[in-house]
């Protein structure tokens, strides 16, 4: 694709999450997740693969379809209650159908299955937008409408996620693949976390954000698809390849890593709230998960000869990017700054 035109497309892109999260009116906000799906299309389809226009064919209809019961729940509350105002949505009827439709937007059970297959379609650096920035969006209206949405729905939707996300992703050999299943249990975690404050779903959101971000950046410079290609990366690039299984642990959750820090508040929350067996459903639902990145280190670095090939520079690396070492940083250690963080929310 032409530079000129991706870039186009990637300034549309913006332009469509930002319109939504800065908009009150609903008419505006439904207008920006539509410039914000039709710029997204053409970027997932530029690889002019059978594999790639399905996975942008899918995101279409799921998007629009998405978008259409946005529209649909904001029509009726605007009908009851003569409201356009995204914080005024009351009725019932509206804030399920307005948390079902961001559901399907953010790729949550049991309205997730298109992701894997979207993000499987794609190419990295695609598939890195899909689950970082295409979230931003639907979590702000979610954060709009925090006060009236209802608590069962959220938890239902959180837990479905969180135990299939990390149930699903056990027999997975595509990193994409993998990332999507990560993807759907931390949106699990979000919308948890949507049940107990909007500074705790604030944080979640940012350390997801981050620590994907820095995860994708790393698969991007060693351009690996399946496990079997992070497995020949370790005589290549070892520091980076060392520094990206930490940043798995803390996806994982995993303690005195940075993403231990979301899991420890939003427990901690449910426990004060005498929601024990939910905490600790929760709880165990990261198990299957940091099973997959444990077992994405092992395969990676534990099972090898000490020399897979004779080559000392293979063709796929790229030069590493350049913010990857702050974020790597920031991925992991950032445990001991959760005072300071909670004190700035």
């Amino acid at each position: 694709m032409n530079p000129t035109i991706t870039l186009l497309f990637i300034l549309s892109l913006t332009l469509g999450t930002t319109i939504t999260m800065t908009s009150t009116h609903w008419l505006l906000a439904w207008a920006g997740l539509e410039m914000n799906t039709l710029a997204i299309i053409p970027i997932i389809a530029k690889q002019h693969h059978p594999r790639a226009t399905e996975a942008a064919t899918k995101y279409f209809l799921i998007q629009a379809t998405a978008s259409t019961l946005i529209l649909f729940s904001s029509t009726i509350n605007a009908w009851k209650t003569g409201q356009w105002d995204i914080s005024q949505l009351s009725t019932p009827e509206s804030t399920t159908m307005l948390t079902l439709a961001l559901a399907m937007k953010l790729g949550l059970a049991p309205l997730h299955l298109w992701l894997p297959e979207v993000l499987q379609g794609s190419t990295l650096p695609t598939a890195m937008i899909i689950t970082t920035w295409q979230k931003l969006a639907p979590m702000a209206l979610l954060l709009l409408t925090f006060n009236n949405l209802n608590h069962q729905i959220l938890i239902t939707l959180g837990l479905a996620s969180a135990l299939l996300g990390g149930w699903s992703g056990l027999n997975q050999t595509q990193t994409r693949k993998i990332m999507a299943f990560s993807s759907i249990a931390h949106m699990g975690w979000l919308f948890m976390a949507l049940t107990i404050s909007p500074n705790i779903t604030l944080i979640t959101l940012l350390i997801y954000l981050l620590i994907t971000s820095t995860l994708f950046t790393m698969l991007i410079t060693t351009s690996s698809k399946t496990l079997l290609d992070l497995g020949t990366t370790l005589h290549h690039t070892p520091n980076l390849l060392i520094t990206s299984l930490l940043t798995l642990m803390s996806l994982g959750g995993l303690p005195p890593l940075t993403g231990f820090m979301p899991k420890w508040l939003i427990l901690s929350a449910l426990i004060t709230d005498n929601k024990t067996l939910i905490s600790m459903i929760m709880a165990l639902s990261t198990l299957p998960s940091l099973f997959f990145y444990l077992r994405m280190s092992q395969m990676t670095t534990l099972t090898l000869s000490p020399k897979t090939t004779p080559t000392q520079h293979k063709w796929r690396f790229k030069t590493p990017i350049t913010p990857a070492t702050p974020m790597i940083i920031l991925s992991a250690l950032l445990l001991p700054l959760t005072p300071l963080i909670l004190n700035l929310t």
